[in-house]
């Protein structure tokens, strides 16, 4: 029984403490709710300025290139191999020529025997031995010879590949060893000279709709994040990308002494000749960032604040672009905006 009695108060004391406690967070929400926070306002000033569209995309280069032989035969050597660079002029890949060779050694003697029967019939027909006809035939069949030796040494010549820019290999299409007819790719090439060098970037339809040729932009590189690179735009694709579904432009950049690769992942701002109208306020100013949604807090009647929703047109470096969310709005709380909800009470001070 007393064991029983011992229990009972045990749980009556919690009970009192449980409620104790209640009250006692009660109290400090009350205490916290109802605590004045000072704070400093700014006024809302309407400016306009240019729209700016920011976007990411992939380098690549303006042209792929694909080299061929001029000629049907056996490759040879291939010199270079996937991903690997290369200055202008530098042999990428040759054909076997040892039955281009025994071409070109039967066209040259061919061409000395006609010449050969050239002299000999001229001299015959100068003794009325030889007929006109018979010179007219020897002339023409030495034409022929001539050109035949021509082509030949022309196509020996494209027995080779050099590079006529400086690249990389992009993919093998061909290897050692295959047959290849003439006018066939062997080799796919991406031309990596200074002024070759595209960021494709990714848009929305309205801000794709809004961008022009030649509009002026910066791209910054992952992998280089400290160098700034500057373009414009030279092309707008006309069609959606099907796989991601956004709306590409391309961005041609002065990259000078800098080497980037194929691939590489670059941050694009592009200045358009748009004009609009925007309230530019500072970054205190913002809670709750999110991409381009965050709040303010709007001072109203009775000390008190409201939380309102805006849409960020951009970043700048000292402030904040709001596309909409402050229409008919005077002022905004800038200071100590993190400690306010919308049951503050605020002080505003100068």
């Amino acid at each position: 029984m007393a064991l029983q009695n011992k229990i009972l108060l045990f749980f009556a004391f919690l009970a009192l403490g449980l409620t104790a406690c209640e009250e006692q967070k009660k109290e400090q929400k009350k205490l916290a709710t109802s605590k004045t926070i000072a704070v400093k306002t700014y006024t809302l000033k309407q400016s306009e300025g240019a729209v700016t569209i920011f976007g990411t995309g992939i380098l690549t280069t303006e042209n792929e290139v694909r080299y061929a032989f001029k000629i049907g035969g056996i490759i040879d050597r291939i010199y270079v191999n996937e991903g690997e660079s290369f200055k202008k002029g530098k042999l990428l890949a040759t054909l076997k020529i040892a039955e281009i060779e025994a071409g070109f050694i039967q066209a040259k003697l061919g061409l000395e025997k006609s010449e050969r029967d050239l002299t000999r019939i001229t001299n015959l027909y100068k003794d009325s031995v030889a007929t006109l006809e018979q010179l007219q035939n020897t002339k023409t069949a030495y034409e022929v010879a001539k050109k035949q030796l021509e082509a030949i040494t022309f196509n020996k010549e494209y027995a080779y590949i050099y590079a006529a820019n400086n690249g990389f290999v992009t993919k093998k299409l061909a290897n050692e060893g295959e047959v290849i007819d003439a006018g066939m790719p062997a080799l796919a090439i991406n031309v990596n000279d200074n002024d070759s060098w595209i960021l494709k970037v990714g848009l929305s339809d309205k801000d794709w709709a809004i961008i022009n040729l030649d509009d002026r932009a910066t791209v910054s590189l992952d992998a280089y994040p400290n160098h700034e690179i500057s373009g414009e735009v030279y092309r707008k694709l006309q069609a959606a990308d099907q796989n991601s579904g956004s709306f590409q432009v391309e961005i041609k950049l002065k990259t000078g002494n800098l080497k980037p690769a194929l691939g590489m992942f670059g941050k694009a701002t592009i200045q358009t000749d748009i004009i609009q109208k925007y309230q530019s306020i500072p970054y205190d100013a913002l809670v709750e960032a999110d991409g381009t949604s965050a709040f303010v807090f709007v001072p109203i009647e009775g000390g008190k604040v409201r939380r309102q929703a805006v849409e960020i047109a951009h970043f700048d470096n000292s402030a904040v672009q709001i596309k909409s969310g402050l229409e008919g709005i005077d002022e905004i709380v800038l200071t100590n905006s993190a400690f306010l909800n919308e049951k503050s009470s605020i002080t505003i001070i100068k």
